[in-house]
């Protein structure tokens, strides 16, 4: 059993206080950093970590910081990406919930090594109750000599700002965060520049995702070959799965990198509920395509969801049961995407609508035999031809959908009704 890194203070009284965040050895990382280390090696530190984003593309992070162009006369800034609103994705929320400190201080040392005095955190509209708890987490920080000027005397001074979002899925994606942050409509932007070079107000920023952030203090105090020594060669660290749907325990377990795929639904979360059996899973949040039940012999770090044909994405796991009807299922999200497409994009946003209406077409029993090949065809006219991913993670379901439900989706077509219901009853017949 892994040791506890990321959740290892969540079950501690009071766990969300700087006291208990200090008391089990929280801040000491900071220290090292301001009296010890350069900003240039932090961010080596953490590039010989290995460590990848946690937010969805998995992209290295240190690599990332050595982006930010140090000739610059352009002040700098760190985001923190705490906008989730991935479904199936619930990980941020715990650590804001349980442990915000944890996140602060991995916010702290990423300004530091990118030389950024303003760092934002970037909060989904529906947290509520967790900017409340971050609100008091920095006057703590404040309190204790964190932030501020001067901080620990060591010259460097650091401000950190909460915004809140208004609860659009599109803020997610960085450059449209980037664009709400600055006060305007949350539309992505095209890349490049990319915002380590052209970020928020046209300056040079970073933006990391909570989970990214929090591995950092662990990194600074226990080192990269420690970091590097947990999951697989090329996903190091621990990494926080989400796993929901028809499983009998659903929550966040802690694991390394890496861990199969069947390990996570059957022994931690439980397995399948009512002892039913399993018929496909969605690997990395809404957006990912879905695996059929004999596909799930994988280990979950990024280049391995990616060989079976999906992605590891946010990690957020959902399970579907024999009883699922999948073309509902695919509905059901198409439905969402329909209603988060911001509507910048002709392909997505005059598209991503259209494939809705035929899903509720055929869910409705009044689907014609040019349907399902007419879903595949406005896929093609959406995908890659967007400027942010929304447009492919609108595609992913219902390509993958099509691509291994496909009798359920003709059954539709052909019956006017869905094969899963017919199944069941024919079942309850026969008992």
């Amino acid at each position: 059993m892994m040791e506890k890194i990321l959740t290892r203070n969540i079950a501690v009284e009071n766990s969300h206080r700087i006291s208990a965040y200090i008391a089990s050895g929280g801040y000491e990382a900071l220290k090292t950093v301001l009296n010890d280390l350069s900003p240039d090696e932090v961010t080596d530190i953490v590039k010989n970590s290995g460590l990848r984003g946690r937010g969805g593309a998995g992209f290295p992070a240190g690599v990332k910081w050595g982006f930010v162009p140090k000739e610059t006369d352009k002040l700098k800034y760190l985001v923190c990406n705490a906008d989730e609103s991935e479904p199936g994705t619930f990980k941020d929320r715990l650590i804001l919930d349980n442990d915000p400190h944890m996140m602060l201080e991995g916010i702290a040392i990423a300004s530091y090594a990118i030389g950024a005095n303003t760092a934002f955190i970037y909060i989904r509209g529906e947290f509520a109750a967790q900017t409340l708890i971050l609100n008091e987490a920095i006057e703590e920080m404040k309190e204790k000599g964190f932030l501020g000027k001067n901080i620990l005397s060591s010259g460097y001074d650091l401000d950190i700002i909460i915004t809140r979002g208004a609860g659009a899925y599109i803020c997610g994606e960085e450059t449209a965060l980037l664009t709400s942050l600055e006060g305007k409509r949350g539309y992505p932007r095209i890349k490049p520049p990319f915002p380590a070079v052209a970020g928020y107000l046209n300056s040079p920023t970073i933006v990391n995702n909570v989970e990214t952030l929090c591995c950092v203090p662990h990194i600074i105090s226990r080192g990269a070959d420690w970091f590097k020594s947990i999951g697989t060669e090329m996903s190091s660290g621990p990494k926080l799965y989400c796993v929901s749907g028809h499983v009998r325990n659903p929550g966040v377990f802690e694991l390394p990198m890496g861990t199969p795929l069947k390990e996570l639904i059957f022994e931690h979360a439980g397995g399948v509920l009512h002892n039913r059996k399993l018929k496909a899973v969605i690997p990395g949040g809404s957006s990912t395509s879905v695996l059929k039940a004999d596909e799930i012999d994988i280990a979950m770090d990024f280049d391995s969801v990616a060989a079976a044909g999906s992605m590891l994405g946010s990690a957020g796991i959902i399970v579907m049961d024999e009883q699922t009807d999948m073309v509902d299922a695919c509905y059901n999200l198409s439905r969402f995407y329909a209603h988060e497409s911001c509507g910048q994009c002709t392909p997505c946003r005059e598209g991503v609508p259209w494939m809705t209406m035929i899903l509720g077409r055929i869910t409705n029993g009044k689907g014609g035999r040019r349907d399902i090949d007419l879903l595949l065809d406005i896929c093609k006219s959406i995908e890659r031809k967007t400027i942010c991913p929304f447009g492919d993670a609108a595609v992913a379901p219902v390509k993958s959908y099509i691509d291994k439900f496909r009798e359920e989706f003709d059954y539709y077509v052909e019956n006017k009704k869905s094969m899963v219901q017919e199944n069941e009853k024919s079942d309850i017949v026969a008992n």
